[in-house]
Parts: structure tokens; C-alpha cells; sequence
């Protein structure tokens, strides 16, 4: 009876979600909102967007510290693109063109910009809790982690 009872008990567990990264991730449009992050120091909030291809976009909406010295908001002096080293701080695209992809449960297939090296890399995101969202750069098989908490 003990041994039947064990069985029934894990049965039951082994098809409950063991936390909540399974609901945020079945979902592309999941990932829409706005997030906190920080890096390097720099603390900023992104949103995310859904575009008309059904592909997401990822924009910085808000950075602390955004003015230099002399009280000149910060540019993205370092993009490679030279015609965006212009965009203000608050105003950077750091992903476009994010897919989802379903069978993996996580958003991929884009490259990540990261505006305080002036580098893109290979990005996947995956939500490891409700509201944490885990973002994967690399370049070359060597890369960086890091957690936005959702805050919308």
C-alpha cells in the first residue's frame, strides 16, 4: 500500500510544471512588455514589441546616468553603424528581428547588440521564473548571461 502510494504521489508531480518558466515560455507574445536590467553599471528598462512580420524588437525606453559630464545625454558612440552613433542612450534597438521558436520554447535567431562594447552577438532568451528573463550573447560559443526582471 506505502509503495502504491509513493507511486501515485510522484505520478502526480512528474505532470505538474516544476516552476513557472513552462507558462512563460509557451507563449512568444510572452515576451512582450518592459523589463529592468542593468550592465556595466548602467541600470536601464527596455520594451519589447511585437512587429508586423511577427518578429520582436527590443528597445531601450529609459537609462539612469543618461547625460555625460557636461549634462549631454549619452549616444551610442561605439555602434558599428556610424550612422546610428547619434541615437540617444534611451532610444537604443538592442535586438530586432527576435523569433520564437515553439519547439524550443525560447526566442532566438537574432543577434543582440550591446551598446557599452559596440558588439552584436548570438542572442536566445528564455523566461526562468514569471518574471525573469534570462538573455544569452555569444560569439563564437563564448558568451554572457544576463536576467531583465519583467516589470510590465
Amino acid at each position: 500500500m506505502k509503495k502504491f502510494f509513493l507511486t501515485l504521489v510522484c505520478a502526480i508531480f512528474a505532470f505538474l510544471p516544476m516552476d513557472a518558466q513552462t507558462t512563460m515560455n509557451d507563449n512568444g507574445d510572452n515576451l512582450i512588455g518592459e523589463y529592468q536590467g542593468s550592465q556595466e553599471g548602467y541600470l536601464f528598462r527596455t520594451r519589447v514589441t511585437k512587429k508586423t512580420d511577427g518578429t520582436y524588437k527590443i528597445q531601450v525606453s529609459w537609462m539612469q546616468n543618461d547625460k555625460d559630464a557636461n549634462g549631454n545625454k549619452l549616444l551610442d558612440i561605439k555602434n558599428p553603424d556610424k550612422s546610428l552613433r547619434n541615437t540617444p542612450s534611451d532610444r537604443i534597438v538592442i535586438v530586432d528581428g527576435l523569433k520564437y521558436n515553439a519547439k524550443k520554447k525560447r526566442w532566438d535567431d537574432a543577434k543582440i547588440y550591446d551598446p557599452t562594447r559596440g558588439i552584436k552577438a548570438k542572442c536566445t532568451a528564455q523566461f526562468s521564473k514569471d518574471d525573469e528573463l534570462k538573455i544569452r550573447g555569444s560569439v563564437m560559443g563564448i558568451g554572457e548571461t544576463v536576467t531583465w526582471k519583467k516589470i510590465k
